[in-house]
């Protein structure tokens, strides 16, 4: 959304080349709706989604706790003034020397989904705690999950097992059931298999103490979505459906649901061409794309909301692509846009809900282009 705040910076400012606004009130607003939709559950913002320090800061003033994918995130979260007991390391892939580095900055809760995995935080980080994340299937996301991370609910309670052999301390289950979800009901499938995982460990002398619901939590773009509320409520029935009076200690790692809408991405038509004297569609080339910011047009599974000075004049679909010479730098061709007809090169575009996985997706350097300038008001 682009909010008074973002336009007065932009009017004012007048930033030259592609950029991303953040508003930190929009961000301080999506925290306080999470939280109050979700009381009983810590919130740990993921960082990879939008690492600005200014953003950080905020968050860990707020009371956030942070899910870090590396050392340096880790690093940015300390920095930013989260203590390491609010700090997980949540990626499933890690270098055993980073386990270790992390365990000397004191951070305590790893993520596993294998044996070998397990073996690694066993030697690196002795005695921490891990949970062990299965895979779900991420039916209703916009942007779902692969199979990359994650093991079989089946699988789980071996890992689980593994590690407390191992000195480990087996602390609970997690999932993630696909970013940009629209089904506050996509939860219960996985809530079920985790609370079997938990009767599963205690059978076997392991008392499971948290589930981390993952992220998930949608930002709207060109479609309404729900309001935070109504996941809260799904997400508290199911867990009291699965677990009955038992319910465990319940955190989430919203990234997109933070920051989405809280960030415009300007941007600048470089041309108007079409392929053909006879061709309908016109080819409008933007210069951020693909390697600028926007890699999740990907499969144009996410369609930002574009807003241009000549709105409320007529439209006509086009092939919307960026500036690189990539090919694969084509935003939305399968679904063609629709943009003014009278949209002409040296025109300001602004691209709402870009504040999540933008500047962190976007190259150094490709072609010789600047990485996407960032500014957090």
């Amino acid at each position: 959304m682009i909010t008074d705040r973002i336009r007065s910076f932009l009017d004012e400012r007048r930033p030259e080349g592609p950029c991303l606004v953040v508003d930190r009130d929009v961000v301080r607003r999506n925290y306080d709706a999470l939280h109050h939709a979700l009381p009983d559950s810590r919130i740990f913002y993921a960082v990879k989604a939008n690492p600005a320090p200014e953003i950080l800061s905020l968050l860990a003033e707020l009371g956030s706790s942070f899910d870090t994918a590396s050392v340096a995130e880790v690093q940015m979260a300390i920095a930013a003034g989260a203590t390491p007991d609010r700090i997980s390391f949540g990626n499933t892939i890690k270098k055993e020397r980073d386990i270790a580095r992390a365990f000397e900055l004191g951070i305590g809760l790893y993520a596993v989904d294998s044996f070998e995995e397990v073996e690694k935080v066993a030697r690196a980080a002795p005695g921490a705690r891990v949970f062990c994340r299965i895979l779900t299937d991420g039916e209703g996301a916009e942007w779902p999950l692969s199979r990359k991370f994650g093991c079989e609910p089946s699988m789980a309670v071996d890992v689980l097992t593994h590690a407390h052999t191992l000195g480990l301390k087996a602390h609970g289950v997690s999932f993630h059931v696909g970013s940009q979800q629209t089904n506050p009901g996509a939860w219960d499938r996985a809530l079920a298999s985790a609370a079997e995982i938990f009767r599963d460990c205690a059978e076997r002398g392991m008392t499971l103490g948290m589930v981390n619901l993952g992220g998930g939590f949608p930002t709207r773009y060109l479609k309404d979505v729900p309001a935070a509320e109504a996941y809260g409520q799904a997400i508290f029935d199911s867990l009291r459906a699965h677990f009955g009076n038992r319910i465990p200690e319940t955190i989430i790692e919203p990234g997109r649901g933070m920051v989405g809408d809280a960030g415009v991405l300007k941007a600048e038509v470089v041309l108007v061409s079409k392929k053909s004297p006879t061709d309908e569609i016109r080819w409008v080339y933007l210069d951020v794309g693909k390697f600028g910011g926007l890699a999740e047009t990907m499969d144009e599974a996410i369609r930002y909301p574009i807003r241009t000075e000549r709105d409320g004049t007529e439209t006509a679909p086009c092939v919307l692509a960026g500036p690189t010479c990539d090919s694969a730098d084509v935003l939305y061709e399968k679904k063609p846009y629709d943009l003014p007809i009278s949209l002409t090169i040296g025109d300001e575009v602004l691209i709402e809900c870009t504040g999540a996985y933008t500047t962190t997706y976007a190259s150094v350097a490709f072609n010789g282009f600047e990485p996407l300038a960032s500014y957090v008001i």
